[in-house]
């Protein structure tokens, strides 16, 4: 359906790929992988024309209906959020030249030549209109928006009383409603919760058009992908199977190319050897001739450096009591701009104990920000009691934690000034182990990406020893070999974790008991992230 044919792109100096090759076929959903500055992004621009090629084509049908979520939202405001989704595609303007078509068939002035014309384009336009789902269009935009997490309410408030992750969720919606033959997606989960990204994850199957996304999500990207696009060291390298097989078949193709390299590097040395030890003598001139001939044609093989990842070297914290966090009655009333007040949650009683992985879960607006906000003293309880164990001392990572760097500030000066007693030597070691080294540690907080912000925020954390991390969403902005990083380094703490997290896989891998806010109550399960599901599939 779409082929990339030998395309070399170039941004300026850099070199994205060379003769890259690979195609979307018909209904197949692929995976788009890479390090972060590879040129995923820019294969999606390049389909949709916002880019060229150096070198090379990109073929596509004529007709196909391509659609393209970004990271970049458009500005939107003064319509409700349903009339925003509804705005998708032109689809009123389809509508309404469909009927003036069906006005113009009914003129019996009408010459044959101009009747074909508008049959035809009646035809056309009636398959778009038919392709999107016709005139039931409000019932499927108000299905996907509340799968998305808008309530009915909701959908008829203007959209630019919304924030940046709810406005995200209606862009979203609209390239849904549009139904593409083909959808070209950038990180769709960012900014969705647990429950919302299930939902996306079931439409996407039942989706019969083509699909190529990039995500930092593992799980998510298991379920959906049954090919993997690696674009990687100006190269691009398709794999046959999900991000499970990708991972493990790309191990062992670097383990079969350092021993061909190594095998090459042995034949090399005894060429070489051979034309020093016979350069000088005549005769063996002309075998000595052949010999660097035939060096000279040999491709060298090349091994790829490996991708940078973080590493977390905890120190030993102080040991805590084994009462971490001890809560009971508690409530949370918040005030709305309105004077109205809302029910967070009430009555909530547990007990977090040493060495405890709690996942807090709930749908968006649950409260399990609040909670975390609560334990940490961001904001006081409305009724109850929270008792922070003795010798406790804890990180928190929030999902407002990026808007308190100073952006004037160096990444070393920001790290330093929680740290103002440490060594430059172990700030500059601390920062190495988060990637920031060389003269990166002197970039200003204001150039940094999100998931770099993340990483300074994680450093000012593990600057000080703690032994409870209490952590609102910490994969957001970081990519998938970060998480893992991430993953690994929670998995061996030597202390008690609380987390807010999306990332499924994550909560899978680390949760011995969950916390779940579900219409204003707290529920405790025992158990990993498994038995929490089960429990919920039990409760329907």
């Amino acid at each position: 359906m779409i082929a990339f044919n030998a395309v070399t792109k170039q941004q300026g100096s850099k070199i994205l790929y060379s003769n890259a090759s690979f195609q979307i076929n018909p209904g197949e959903k692929i995976g788009l992988v890479g390090p972060n500055g590879a040129g995923k992004t820019t294969i999606f621009r390049l389909i949709m024309n916002e880019e060229s090629v150096d070198q090379g084509t990109i073929s596509k049908p004529e007709k196909v209906r391509i659609g393209y979520f970004s990271q970049n939202i458009e500005e939107m405001k003064g319509r409700s959020v349903i009339a925003e989704v509804l705005s998708a595609g032109n689809l009123d303007n389809i509508k309404d030249e469909i009927a003036r078509l069906e006005e113009k068939l009914q003129d019996p002035e009408l010459g044959e030549d101009e009747m074909m014309t508008v049959v035809e384009r009646y035809g056309d336009l009636q398959a778009q209109f038919e392709a999107v789902g016709g005139y039931d269009l409000e019932s499927k935009a108000k299905e996907i928006l509340g799968g998305l997490g808008y309530s009915n309410e909701d959908m008829q408030i203007d959209v630019g009383k919304f924030s940046g992750g709810w406005k995200m969720r209606v862009s979203l919606a609209k390239i849904l409603l549009l139904m593409p033959d083909v959808l070209l997606m950038d990180e769709p989960t960012n900014h969705l919760d647990v429950e919302s990204i299930i939902w996306l994850e079931q439409w996407l199957q039942n989706y019969k058009g083509s699909l190529l996304m990039t995500s930092h999500d593992r799980e998510f990207m298991n379920r959906l992908v049954s090919k993997i696009v690696e674009v990687a060291n100006k190269t691009v390298t398709v794999y046959g199977g999900n991000y499970e097989f990708y991972n493990k078949e790309k191990a062992i193709r670097r383990e079969q190319l350092i021993a061909a390299a190594a095998r090459q590097e042995d034949m090399l040395a005894k060429e070489e050897e051979f034309i020093a030890r016979f350069a000088a003598r005549a005769s063996h001139a002309a075998q000595v001739q052949s010999r660097v001939k035939k060096l000279e044609k040999i491709d060298r093989i090349e091994i790829p450096p490996e991708d940078k990842a973080m590493q977390f070297v905890w120190g030993e914290p102080p040991r805590g009591g084994d009462e971490v966090v001890k809560f009971e009655g508690l409530g949370k009333i918040w005030k709305m701009d309105d004077g109205r007040e809302k029910n967070v949650f009430s009555g909530a009683s547990a007990l977090v104990k040493r060495l405890d992985r709690v996942a807090v879960v709930g749908i968006n607006g649950a409260g399990k920000s609040t909670l975390l906000k609560i334990i940490t003293g961001q904001t006081d309880a409305t009724a109850g009691t929270c008792k922070i164990g003795p010798s406790i001392q804890y990180g928190y990572f929030s999902q407002n934690s990026l808007d308190v760097l100073d952006p004037k500030k160096t990444i070393f000066q920001e790290v330093e000034s929680r740290v103002p007693n440490a060594s430059v030597g172990f700030i500059k070691s601390l920062l190495g182990s988060f990637l920031f080294s060389g003269e990166e540690v002197e970039k200003k907080i204001s150039v940094l990406s999100g998931g770099e912000k993340s990483r300074v925020i994680l450093a000012c954390i593990l600057s000080q020893p703690v032994n409870l991390l209490v952590l609102d969403e910490p994969t957001n902005h970081l990519d998938i070999k970060s998480r893992e990083v991430l993953l690994h380094a929670i998995k061996t703490f030597p202390g008690t974790v609380m987390m807010v997290s999306h990332d499924r896989y994550f909560l899978r891998e680390i949760t011995t008991k969950v916390f779940e806010i579900d219409k204003n109550h707290l529920n405790v399960i025992e158990g990993n992230y498994q038995h929490y599901l089960d429990f919920k599939a039990a409760r329907v």
